[in-house]
């Protein structure tokens, strides 16, 4: 790949979502009203999770540190996006297109890592009831937790070693409210396809490929409850409908943004809002309302602290 022309930019321009100055004002309050809950939300579980002794277990354990990560995604996206709403100047420098490029791909390949770990924490639980406890100890938590943080780091680097060397000496438009590859990539001032290439196979092939192993993982699970009583069944079956949602998702415009060639389509940025700003407020919501171990936990929490209260008030 030869390129044209060694300057680079020194800013991308973000395109709005509305010209209407009424609509951006209107789409601001959304989004922060979303954000806001999507951290509250968040922050609810991770608080739960945290001080009900009920809740210790493996799988809680996960979920508190998916808990974490999502935030996390959507503060990549979120502050920068609601300052444009209010701004005349939506641009952003190359380095912090290039640092939101590396801290997306990192929470979002770590939330990938996550969802492969609950699962993993469900097979165990259901095939191995016995064994349970041992298996899943803490010393194994902690460490799956760890590799999963160091695989979204892994791929976020992997990301940033292919972009980097790339030259951008003209068009800086970008078609979307934050950096992602596809985007950026199309801005390179040099033949890109190999590098299309191997993003996707990177990214998109490698997200299909593990979502189609979790579905298979789901259906394994949900097939070996046919030997337990029926409370039992219920309740896995529950908790691993939920995961079989939220896995849903989130993989699945994951696959349609990275599993194909980096063109522009017109629901490209609906499809971002939904995975970047939406689900991380779903997520929280889809776990506590079908959970009802989570559902009793909130309960207790909330009359541990009108408790507190009425101490503290005498």
């Amino acid at each position: 790949m030869e390129p044209q022309n060694n300057t680079r930019v020194s800013e991308f321009v973000l395109l709005r979502f509305s010209q209407t100055q009424e609509l951006q004002k209107f789409l601001f309050l959304v989004s922060l009203f979303v954000y806001i809950t999507t951290v509250m939300g968040n922050l609810l579980i991770m608080v739960t999770v945290t001080f009900d002794s009920r809740l210790h277990t493996p799988m809680y354990f996960l979920l508190c540190n998916l808990a974490v990560i999502d935030p996390c995604f959507s503060s990549v996206t979120s502050p920068k996006m609601l300052v444009d709403f209010l701004s005349e100047n939506k641009t952003i420098s190359y380095q912090g297109c290039i640092a939101q490029i590396f801290f997306s791909h990192l929470s979002g390949g770590g939330t990938v890592f996550f969802l492969s770990l609950m699962a993993y924490d469900r097979y165990i639980a259901i095939s191995r009831p016995l064994h349970y406890v041992t298996i899943t100890n803490t010393q194994l938590c902690v460490g799956l937790v760890v590799a999963a943080w160091l695989g979204g780091f892994l791929h976020s680097i992997v990301q940033l070693v292919l972009m980097l060397p790339l030259p951008f000496c003209g068009p800086n438009v970008l078609d979307n409210f934050y950096c992602d590859v596809p985007q950026v990539l199309r801005l390179a001032c040099t033949d890109t396809s190999l590098l299309e290439f191997l993003m996707i196979s990177n990214s998109g092939m490698l997200v299909l490929i593990w979502f189609i192993l979790l579905l298979i993982s789901y259906t394994i699970i949900l097939v070996t409850l046919r030997f337990h009583s029926g409370q039992a069944r219920r309740k896995a079956a529950s908790t691993c409908t939920t995961h079989i949602i939220v896995v849903s998702m989130i993989f699945i415009p994951c696959i349609y943004v990275y599993s194909r060639l980096f063109n522009c389509f017109c629901m490209d940025k609906a499809v971002y809002i939904t995975y970047t700003v939406m689900i991380p407020m779903l997520n929280p919501m889809i776990y506590t309302l079908r959970n009802q171990e989570m559902q009793l936990a909130l309960k207790r929490l909330g009359r541990h602290l009108v408790i507190c209260n009425e101490v503290n008030f005498k």
